[in-house]
């Protein structure tokens, strides 16, 4: 009983024992922490902390996925690593596609969860590492070569050789604090340096438009050689004149002949010496003075550089220093000729080449564009507007002012900075403009239509004048309706008017008389009692009344139309 008791404690303890050491040899293993991806140039390295220091004979494998695929594939080396570094430059990845990373820790069967990196582009987080510089001494300068950054068959910098610019800075090995600062191309040279001086300096490359800086170079020292028994050119500058170019330059001996070469800036962005590539000026050889002047087609559009060397029987001067040369910058631009010509309430806008065509020049390499200016004759403000044509209007202006105007040529790539002068300037003054004269000759028509109704107006105002402040004298209306009827019509009446003619109608008798009948026995009538009022006056009541109910028995008149 105590035997198997103790089997089983045995058992216990041993199953216990074995339990802790399989979980202290890794099977909770824990994830790499601080997983970063360092690029430069073509190198790419993966590192990682690893915290658990304790567990032994661990390593660490890594994979790498390109979105939009579910399988993952082993990162080439890394794989198996006992370190916590790996270099994966192998693996045949795409620089300008999105890759995605992950790592874990192993041991034995037992593994980590795995660390997943965040998704990138190899391009975009790569860094540019130091170039390699090879360097040549003369009496007063060094000749720098310089190969760019990354291995001679570059992945990451294949579609960017050419486009790196390298910065220097160079100082006396004797003083840190003189130094200088320049941006060189390889094969470019430093001068105005010291003979037999030792000159140190350092590069690094760098891309502008993916505004990349990279890691300075070692340091380079070397010595400059014994001063030239002949004196290289130097101030050498370059003029436009008419239809060539010149170029002068300083030198200070006598009976010395210089020649004249060029070469294209683009070599300068070519691996390799390029000492074969330059080419002679035809103009530019045996040259006597310190000019040479050679026609404008020797050169078309983009960048040269130049140089100048003196020669005195067997004794030569190095090459002076390179004298960069773009040829529309050097030509000269001459202003327009201006004229103008007056529409109504615009001015018409005529540009023209002057008489040296030496914008034909310039249009050979690129398209000029006009600044025009104009203000008013009798105001300091001033207005301007751009125009890439030559004829064009300056519209909405003041009817009847003097406008001035003046304009100037620009080169349309602002890079350049270059103009000409402004031109003359010529004023005139606009005119009426349309608008006008179309109201006049309206208000000229209105006038002559309206003309006769003013005139008929006018006479009926003043025949309403007449009749009220003038009327015509008549006698009173008692005494009127026995005189003559026409001369009694109303002056305002028309003499068309027909006239009515008066009649009466004679009751309680069987004979109708006329008007004329009637007048008789009415004169009668008058005449007897004209006479009778000659009497006394003494009347009798009764006869009147007698007399007047006679008359109404006899008759009873009444107008004609009235019946």
């Amino acid at each position: 009983m105590f035997a198997l008791l103790g089997v089983t404690t045995l058992m216990v303890v041993v199953g216990s024992a074995w339990a802790l050491l399989t979980a202290t040899d890794g099977k909770d293993l824990k994830s790499p922490q601080n997983v970063e991806v360092s690029i430069i140039d073509d190198t790419f390295t993966l590192r990682w902390n690893w915290s658990s220091e304790s567990i032994r004979n661990v390593t660490f494998s890594a994979d790498y996925q390109i979105p939009g695929m579910d399988n993952w594939i082993k990162l080439p080396g890394c794989h198996c690593i006992t370190g916590t570094k790996c270099n994966f430059s192998s693996a045949k990845l795409n620089v300008y596609k999105e890759i995605k990373l992950r790592i874990r820790a192993e041991k034995g069967n037992n593994t980590s969860p795995w660390y997943e990196v965040d998704s990138f582009i190899p391009f975009q987080k790569a860094q540019i590492g130091p170039p390699e510089v090879h360097l040549e001494a003369e009496d007063k300068a060094i000749i720098i070569n310089i190969s760019p950054p990354g291995i001679e068959d570059s992945i990451m910098w294949a579609m960017d050789s050419f486009s790196f610019i390298y910065s220097l800075v160079i100082w006396k090995n004797s003083s840190s604090v003189e130094k200088r600062i320049a941006t060189v191309y390889s094969g470019d040279k430093i001068y105005k340096l010291s003979p037999e001086t030792t000159y140190c300096l350092k590069v690094k490359a760098r891309l502008r438009l993916q505004r990349k800086v990279g890691f300075y170079s070692p340091v380079y020292c070397i010595n400059t050689t014994v001063e030239n028994k002949l004196p290289l050119p130097e101030n050498i500058e370059i003029d436009a004149k008419n239809q060539n170019y010149v170029l002068k330059w300083d030198y200070s001996y006598e009976n010395v002949t210089f020649q004249v070469q060029w070469l294209h800036a683009f070599f300068k962005k070519t691996l390799g010496n390029h000492s074969e590539k330059w080419k002679q000026i035809p103009e530019g050889k045996n040259v006597k003075t310190t000019q040479c002047v050679f026609p404008r087609r020797v050169f078309q559009k983009g960048i040269y550089f130049l140089c100048v060397q003196a020669f005195n029987g067997v004794n030569t001067s190095l090459w002076s220093e390179e004298k960069k040369f773009v040829p529309e910058i050097q030509t000269a631009i001459f202003p327009p000729v201006i004229s103008v010509k007056p529409i109504n309430n615009s001015l018409r806008i005529y540009l023209g080449a002057p008489k040296e065509s030496e914008n034909k020049s310039v249009n050979q390499y690129y398209p000029i564009i006009y600044e025009i200016v104009f203000w008013e004759n009798t105001s300091t403000a001033e207005s301007k507007m751009l125009e890439n044509k030559t004829d064009f209007t300056l519209p909405n202006l003041q009817l009847l002012t003097v406008y001035c105007v003046k304009a100037r040529a620009l080169v349309e790539d602002e890079k350049w900075n270059k103009s000409s002068v402004f031109s003359d300037i010529v004023c005139k003054k606009t005119q009426p403009g349309k608008t006008s004269k179309t109201w006049i000759i309206i208000g000229i028509c209105i006038a002559l239509f309206s003309f006769p109704l003013v005139i008929y107006a006018v006479k009926g105002l003043l025949k309403c004048i007449k009749y009220v402040f003038f009327p015509s004298h008549k006698p009173p209306s008692s005494i009127d309706e026995y005189f003559s009827e026409k001369p009694l019509k109303n002056l305002l009446l028309s003499t068309s008017e027909e006239q009515t003619e008066r009649c009466f109608i004679i009751e309680n008798t069987s004979t109708i008389t006329t008007f004329e009948e009637t007048h008789e026995i009415d004169e009668n009538h008058k005449q007897y009692n004209s006479q009778t009022s000659r009497d006394s006056g003494n009347y009798s009541n009764e006869e009147e009344n007698s007399e007047d109910k006679a008359s109404e028995n006899f008759y009873s008149r009444r107008p004609c139309d009235q019946k």
